[in-house]
């Protein structure tokens, strides 16, 4: 027998490989084993990776550096049920991670996160891929993104899930989603509200307070507020209210309550059920100030429907708001303010504050917190506004100091509430006058300046308020008020101007305030504004008209018309006609021009100056004298209309005529000068020449010491016109006789009665030429004219009958044409029932038959025939 020999064992196939244990401490090793082809290499691969990522951001950073995130997202569609779960949920993690998100997105991995939430996938799948879209739907282009994909709907299935955390999830992702309105108007149409209600029963904090966010956001639609009361959740709500134990909740769920109360029904449901007695004893009696802050917020929202308003008046809400001022929360404070404005409009309410609340709110003016003082303002404004008694209410309470104080505040919120308040305090004589002895017109500078329209609107229409009366006005002027004022005229805000213009109407009222306002270039902007059809409005053509009213040489130039209410007073001068636009030169500036060949400019002027020569001692009751007395209209209307002597003068004066004095001596017409010029010599004659034009030359061209004032000349026989009439024409007491006996006395001063035939031989122009050229100047004082026609003769009537108290107005025509009219009553006229007859209209004639008066039946017809 031979040796046995051992039989050797058979060696592994060549083309299989031998197992192989790693044991990898590197990140990047475990990262590269994701493209492995082995499901269970890709399982173990997963679950590090998902451990590795649990340990923090800085992790979650190393993996995406790694470039983990690529191999990751295909194994979200793996076969492998195990490495599909694991893949899912390191993404669950990593999507916390802002730059994972932004990859992910660029990835377009949300369909493949989305069919993760599929029913039939394991409820570890469905909590990391709600997560995962959770952390994803904080960002708008997500939120696209899974909204586009269909997300919401499977989100919305899985709140009824087992699993606390996949509900939490899911309502956190849907409630991320409820801000963009179109995912809004879905969760409707999916009816997602019972769903969510029923999570306000959860054991978990954090689900009820998520639940009630996604309420509070998606009943800001009318239709979800509709389908939350089908579902009985105010019920839910009010109970939750009425947990102490759930106050952590009470915030949210009254943020919610306020989104309801907007809609009528619900109003009507939870009052019939007694659920708003609840609330606002809740609200009264509370400690926490956020519940504070949000029940006010809640009653404020409500308190915009009108019907709302009434039913929480019925329920005594105004109790809840003011016990609500006097909380130490500044934030409640300003929601009971907001409140208090909401409920303003109905008038119970507001005659309830008038007793309670106004003396609070006045408090509350006084806070070293900025938006407490604008809200505290804002309620007192509305409750002032078209409301007398409540004006007085917060007068009487001390307002008036701490609301002027508030026009410095640095918010324009509380500027222009408090803006508001002062105007409607003044609408009333007696508040008004309180205001304006506290510098109210200094504290409107700086809200005049604002660059807020709404500011400057308000302050704009506190002026127009306040500025009422003379004093008011003077210090807005000292103040530097009228500046800020004009040039908001130019703001491009419709109410600022319009609110500016109505100042500017108030402002006018004085003489010297529109000629302030003139030179500022007030008249300049309204005249722009009322030449544009879009921005000119009635306040607009007010303030011109005012404006206009106190510059009647700018008037009658650019209108053509005087009425009988615009008094010519002393430098009063009539340029001719000019377009609009066109500036009207100062009568300085006229005077001081080189005489040229424009037309005439007619002065009216009985006041002398100071720079004038004085009288000579032989004529020591001179016209200056009587001029200077006799040039306030004010004066001569009163005599005007008490019919007594007292304006004529003393007996002294009545019984010396007006001498030729240095004064008389300019105007060439008069019979004494010509009486004394007939009985000198030629040498004699030369000199008093030459005193002559030592006198008008300073006075007309405006030569002499440029340190002294300039005054526009002096009218010695205008002076003279207005003295005779005062002595001869203003005692006779019928208006008709007194308008005839002018009329012919101005026709006998301006050269007589001219028949129609013979008016183009009436040689006019030469003799105004000659008194240019005499006087050096285009300004001819009315009084020198002896040689008048229609516009001379017109202008030295209206002229006169102003002094004397005869009302008549001042109408230009065509060609060198000017009439007045004048209005009588008609005694054998009957009048309305009841009433005077209207007065008829009529003609003066100063030309063809002076003091004739032709009644206008139809203007043009008349007018034309007669001129």
């Amino acid at each position: 027998m031979g040796k046995k020999i051992k039989k050797e064992a058979e060696p592994p196939p060549k083309d299989v490989f031998d197992p192989l244990t790693i044991e990898s401490k590197k990140a990047a090793t475990v990262v590269l084993m994701l493209n492995s082809p082995e499901e269970e290499i890709l399982a173990k691969a997963c679950e590090a990776i998902y451990r590795f990522a649990l340990k923090g951001e800085e992790n979650k950073a190393t993996l995406l550096e790694l470039g983990a995130v690529e191999p990751l997202t295909k194994l979200l569609t793996h076969e492998d049920k195990i490495v599909r779960r694991n893949a899912t949920m390191i993404f669950g993690i990593l999507a916390s991670n802002n730059d994972v998100k932004k990859l992910l997105r660029e990835l377009d991995v949300m369909n493949s996160v989305i069919a993760q939430l599929a029913p039939e996938e394991e409820v570890v799948i469905h909590e990391f891929a709600s997560l995962c879209l959770a952390n994803m739907s904080a960002e708008y282009t997500s939120k696209v993104q899974i909204f586009e994909h269909g997300g919401l709907e499977p989100l919305i299935r899985l709140l009824s899930s087992p699993d606390p955390d996949v509900k939490k999830n899911s309502i956190e992702c849907i409630y991320n989603l409820a801000q963009d309105f179109q995912c809004r108007a879905t969760i409707q149409e999916l009816n997602a509200i019972p769903s969510i209600l029923e999570l306000l029963k959860s054991e978990y904090p954090i689900i009820q307070l998520l639940a009630l966010k996604t309420l509070g956001v998606i009943t800001n639609d009318k239709e979800s507020r509709a389908m939350l009361r089908d579902s009985q959740g105010m019920d839910l709500l009010i109970k939750i209210l009425e947990t102490k134990e759930l106050n952590d909740l009470h915030i949210e769920a009254l943020a919610v309550i306020a989104n309801c109360l907007e809609d009528m029904d619900t109003m009507v449901l939870i009052q019939q059920t007694g659920g708003l007695k609840k609330l606002l004893a809740f609200a009264e009696n509370s400690t926490i100030p956020d519940i504070q802050k949000n029940a006010a917020k809640a009653i404020t929202k409500a308190a915009y429907d009108p019907e709302n308003r009434k039913l929480f008046h019925e329920q005594e809400v105004e109790k809840c708001l003011i016990a609500l001022l006097s909380s130490e929360s500044d934030g409640t404070k300003i929601a009971a303010s907001q409140a208090i404005s909401a409920m303003c409009e109905h008038s119970g309410s507001k005659e309830f504050f008038n007793h309670q609340g106004i003396p609070q709110l006045i408090q509350l003016l006084k806070s070293d917190n900025e938006e407490v003082r604008e809200a505290a303002a804002l309620a007192l404004a509305n409750l002032t506004t078209c409301n007398p008694a409540n004006a007085n209410a917060a007068a009487e309470a001390d307002a008036i100091d701490p609301l002027i104080n508030t026009l410095s505040s640095k918010r324009d919120g509380a500027i222009a509430n408090a803006a508001t308040v002062l105007t409607n305090m003044a609408t009333q004589e007696a508040l008004r006058g309180s205001i304006q002895s506290r510098d109210v017109m200094g504290a409107l500078l700086a809200p005049l300046r604002s660059a807020n329209t709404v500011v400057q609107s308000k302050a704009a229409l506190a002026v127009a308020a306040t500025a009422c009366d003379a004093e008011a006005r003077a210090e807005l002027r000292n103040s530097g008020g009228l500046e800020p004022l004009v040039e908001l005229l130019r703001s491009k805000n419709d109410e600022v101007r319009r609110h500016a213009s109505w100042a500017m109407t108030v402002c006018a009222s004085d003489e010297l305030m529109a000629t302030e306002l003139c030179r500022l270039g007030a008249l300049d902007i309204l005249e722009e504004i009322n030449l544009s059809v879009s921005r000119k409005n009635k306040f607009s053509e007010a303030a011109y008209n005012k404006l206009l009213n106190n510059n009647l040489s700018l008037k009658y130039s650019q209108t053509g018309y005087l009425s009988s209410s615009n008094i010519i007073g002393d430098g009063f001068y009539d340029y001719g006609r000019i377009n609009p636009g066109t500036k009207l030169l100062p009568l300085k500036d006229l005077c001081l021009q080189e005489p040229n060949d424009i037309r005439a400019i007619l002065l009216v002027n009985s006041k002398s100056s100071d720079v004038s020569p004085p009288p000579s001692t032989e004529d020591k009751s001179s016209d200056i004298g009587y001029g200077r007395s006799i040039s306030s209209s004010s004066s001569l209307r009163r005599a005007s209309k008490e019919k007594t002597s007292a304006g004529v003068g003393s007996p002294t004066e009545e019984k010396s005529e007006p001498t030729s004095g240095r004064n008389t001596a300019l105007s060439k017409g008069t019979t004494k000068e010509k009486g004394l010029r007939k009985g000198r010599g030629k040498k004699e004659e030369e000199k008093v020449k030459e005193e002559e034009e030592l006198i008008t030359v300073p006075k007309w061209a405006g030569e002499g010491s440029p340190e002294k004032e300039w005054y526009p000349p002096f009218d010695p026989d205008f002076c003279v016109y207005v003295y005779e009439v005062t002595k001869s024409i203003l005692p006779i007491n019928s208006i008709k006789e007194q308008i005839e006996a002018l009329a012919k006395y101005v026709a006998e001063k301006m050269g007589g009665t001219i028949p129609k035939d013979k008016l183009q031989d009436f040689s006019w122009e030469l003799h105004i030429s000659e008194l240019k050229f005499q006087l050096k100047s285009n300004v001819i004082p009315i009084g020198h004219i002896k040689k008048g026609i229609f516009y001379h003769r017109a202008l030295l009537f209206k002229a006169l009958a102003d002094k004397i108290g005869i009302g008549c107005s001042l109408i230009r025509g065509e060609y060198g044409r000017a009439w007045n009219e004048v209005k009588l009553m008609n005694k054998s006229q009957k009048g309305v029932i009841g009433g005077l007859p209207p007065p008829e209209v009529y003609l003066v004639d100063l030309m063809f038959h002076p003091g004739g008066l032709i009644k206008l039946k139809s203007r043009e017809a008349d007018l034309y025939r007669f001129l």
